[in-house]
């Protein structure tokens, strides 16, 4: 089989020669061009940066390249390692896997005296440059000229892994990946959101560093302009894709990945709080989180209403759970709302559901318990097979049902589940996506060859246990109304919950089929046919060709958007899943 799915799709952003700027000889001859155009006696440049932005080599660069009086490195002023742990340690705690959401800000970070003091002698210094370099630089000077180096949070994760980042002001690069990633997402990454979005309407350069030793810079006037296209045409986001000790053969097919990894598990292809999205200017790719348009284009990119009830944070997640040729997920459950904000601070919680894209002959999937099952039974039987002296038989306690392709499965939170071998899902959910709380993971190691953390402590106090095998073949197996059809198109709603809120819609269509996003997000994934193209009626943005399992976003600012089947798929029939907030 030949993959059509793109693994690098960008937005085209027009512009003028010369607007973009790579390697730092590049970068550093525009920044020195804007300097002499200000015609100041004394010019201070802040170049601030995200969380695993390689500061060293940074320096390295402005010392090469730039004539300086004083030269100055923000982490000379951080707090040590020891102050910074014990301020952190009631968010990050001693759990494996959760922390507790805070409102750190970066100015926690430093010794308050020795930035001030930074502060008052670069008040004194009369003329030359001068260059404050490292994370939180935009603290220590009102600059001239503020540039900001930015990563995307799946290349921080790829370099925690590899052991090159640690967390912020601490010294912990070779501590163990799940703890960095741990304090990353509960901690470092809303930290330098926040430093970020407070100054970023007063920087000058953006600095693309997702690509070690080959940074590539954009002004802001470029960098808005991508900003504003993104939010008023269809776009999607670049997936990523990692192993997993239950992981699958299919994403390697149908995505193209490489044959000789192990396995893929996930297909992350819509998380814009850790995915990226790329601008092409020219014939050069520029590469930004796409977190940075949850962040400053709110209201244009999930709709008055969402953004109302959401803030600036994107909602809806879609991502790929491969157990083809593979194993069972584990057995999980997810905190209810009360629970995930009393315990970790977050405002909701991780309702989702499964769709399935394809499923063998023996597919199928856990969810909710037997009749008449004893949970305190339950509990200590899981309990014993954790402490290795019994195995748990899940299918004693917990209700097994097959599944074939298209089914769609629900799992408000609280609902124990999983998906079995042979299967390939589109999981649908809310955002706060690390908050599950295995259950049991059938006796098997991690990839790493460790036991892969379980939660019996927190899976027991969320466990619905009225929802036995009668209420969830009732309320949550293919829970399925047909809202229209017509000759050429049938629109059915397949959920979420009640209890949830997010809506699924499915159009099964062989022509156009228009949608009217009614000032709210759409997020949307072809989940039959080979491609299809995604038109505005009013012409108002360019065509949009999608493939098979693609997931694309429609901005609430996108009024219309209408989808027809091409190439392959002209006469033949094809479905969509959309999903967005019920308001």
């Amino acid at each position: 089989m030949r993959s059509n799915y793109d693994k690098f799709p960008f937005i085209e952003v027009s512009s003028s020669p010369g607007v973009f700027f790579a390697g730092w000889e590049s970068i550093f001859q525009e920044i020195k061009h804007l300097i002499q155009s200000k015609n100041k006696t004394k010019t201070v440049i802040c170049i601030d940066l995200y969380h695993g932005v390689d500061a060293g080599m940074t320096l390295h660069a402005v010392k090469a390249n730039l004539d300086t009086v004083a030269v100055i490195n923000t982490t000379d002023f951080l707090k040590n390692p020891n102050e910074i742990a014990e301020m952190v340690y009631p968010f990050v705690t001693d759990d494996q896997v959760f922390g507790k959401m805070n409102q750190l800000v970066m100015f926690d970070f430093f010794e308050m005296k020795s930035l001030e003091n930074v502060r008052r002698r670069i008040l004194g210094i009369e003329s030359g440059l001068v260059v404050v370099c490292g994370e939180g630089a935009a603290l220590f000077a009102d600059a001239d000229v503020l540039v900001y180096a930015d990563l995307a949070r799946w290349e921080i994760q790829k370099r925690m892994k590899r052991n090159e980042v640690g967390n912020f002001g601490m010294d912990n690069l070779d501590e163990n990946f799940s703890l960095k990633y741990k304090q990353g997402y509960f901690l470092d990454w809303r930290v330098f959101d926040r430093h970020k979005l407070r100054f970023f309407d007063q920087i000058d350069y953006f600095i693309d560093a997702n690509t070690a030793g080959e940074p590539k810079m954009i002004g802001s006037e470029m960098y808005g302009k991508g900003l504003d296209q993104a939010v008023n045409r269809p776009f999607r986001v670049v997936p990523f894709f990692d192993p997993g000790p239950w992981g699958g053969q299919w994403l390697k097919e149908i995505v193209d990945l490489d044959r000789e990894e192990v396995n893929y598990a996930w297909g992350f292809d819509c998380v814009p709080e850790e995915n990226s999205l790329l601008f092409k200017f020219g014939e050069s790719i520029f590469e930004i989180p796409s977190i940075n348009l949850v962040l400053t284009r709110p209201r244009q990119l999930l709709g008055q209403a969402v953004y109302g009830k959401f803030g600036t944070e994107f909602p809806i997640r879609f991502d790929f759970l491969d157990t083809m040729e593979g194993g069972n997920l584990s057995l999980q459950v997810h905190p209810t709302r009360a629970y995930i904000q009393e315990h970790f601070g977050m405002d909701y919680t991780q309702d989702e559901s499964y769709y399935f894209l394809e499923a063998e002959e023996d597919a199928c999937v856990y969810l909710g318990t037997h009749k008449n099952v004893t949970a305190t039974a339950m509990i200590a039987d899981l309990e014993l097979a954790q402490g290795g002296t019994a195995d748990f038989d899940a299918e004693k306690y917990v209700n097994k049902m097959p599944v074939k392709k298209h089914d769609h499965i629900l799992i408000p939170a609280g609902t124990i589940h999983c998906s079995g071998k042979n299967a390939v899902v589109l999981e649908i959910s809310a955002t706060p996506y690390i908050f599950t709380f295995k259950l049991w993971d059938w006796g098997r190691l991690g990839l790493d060859g460790r036991p892969r953390p379980i939660n019996i402590e927190h899976g027991k106090n969320v466990i619905d246990w009225t929802r036995d095998e009668d209420w969830v073949k009732e309320n949550l197996f293919n829970n399925i109304t047909e809202i229209s059809v017509n000759g050429h198109s049938r629109e059915e709603s397949t959920g979420l919950h009640t209890t949830q809120f997010i809506e699924t819609r499915r159009h099964w269509f062989d022509r156009k089929v228009t949608h009217h996003t009614h000032g709210n997000l759409n997020v949307v994934n072809l989940v039959e046919g080979d491609e299809v193209v995604v038109e505005s009626p009013e012409g108002l943005f360019e065509p949009y060709v999608i493939h098979y399992a693609e997931t694309f976003i429609v901005p609430a600012n996108v009024a219309s958007y209408a989808i027809t089947p091409i190439g392959k798929s002209v006469g033949n029939q094809c479905a969509t899943l959309k999903a967005y907030v019920r308001v």
